[in-house]
């Protein structure tokens, strides 16, 4: 399987990062390789995860994050990466956004 991240997690990937590394110099860089990592897995793992408002979510081995994705064929399309911790009306509201939508 191929992995793709849509532009909304590329951005959150970004944002995590930028959270982290203003908490501790390098925790960025950290967050990002330890996501990354879980990403890839979802090459292997794919489509073995619980299912959440018709998303597979896969957890973060390190960080309270959820990686969010659909199984399309060849592809494993990962639509967010957010913060577990917060209101799950919030993360509802991002997953029901159609992808390319503003943020």
């Amino acid at each position: 399987m191929r992995v793709r991240l849509l532009p909304e997690a590329m951005r959150d990937l970004e944002i995590g990062a930028d959270f982290y590394e203003s908490q501790n110099a390098g925790l960025g860089v950290y967050f990002i390789d330890c996501l990354t990592s879980d990403i890839e897995a979802l090459k292997l793992h794919a489509g073995v995860h619980e299912q959440y408002r018709g998303f597979h979510r896969s957890l973060s081995k390190r960080f309270p994050f959820s990686i969010y994705y659909k199984v399309s064929g060849e592809f494993v399309e990962v639509y967010a990466v957010l913060d577990a911790r917060q209101d799950p009306r919030k993360i509802d509201a991002v997953l029901n956004k159609p992808p390319g939508s503003a943020p």
